[in-house]
């Protein structure tokens, strides 16, 4: 799933429809695990990584103003699965963000 969203660019309004679609998917998985160790959202996501990087994508995609995503980055300290690159990669997917800004807010050089 997470290379099908590689491919695609996301405007505003489609990335809080990927979110909502995430957040979907996350409760299905949920209710179908019989387990304790799934019933919360983090245990689950301690257990899936794949599942985990999907839900990080998703926080990065709907952020309205980049400057918040370090804030975000860094409140997830330990818990955050996306390197600066992968960060990186998938603001740029938004239409209304500028690489030049996200390679700026990441300090990550053009290549």
């Amino acid at each position: 799933m997470e290379a099908a969203v590689r491919h695609c660019r996301f405007s505003p309004l489609g990335s809080l429809s990927f979110d909502a679609d995430i957040r979907h998917f996350v409760g299905f998985i949920k209710e179908r695990l019989w387990s304790p160790k799934y019933s919360s959202t983090p245990g689950l996501y301690a257990s899936c990584q794949p599942l985990a990087r999907l839900s990080q994508i998703s926080i990065l995609m709907t952020v309205t103003d980049l400057d918040d995503v370090l804030d975000i980055m860094r409140r997830s300290k330990g818990t955050w699965n996306l390197s600066n690159e992968d960060s990186k990669a998938f603001l740029t997917l938004r239409v209304d963000f500028e690489a030049k800004k996200v390679n700026e807010l990441l300090r990550i050089d053009d290549k």
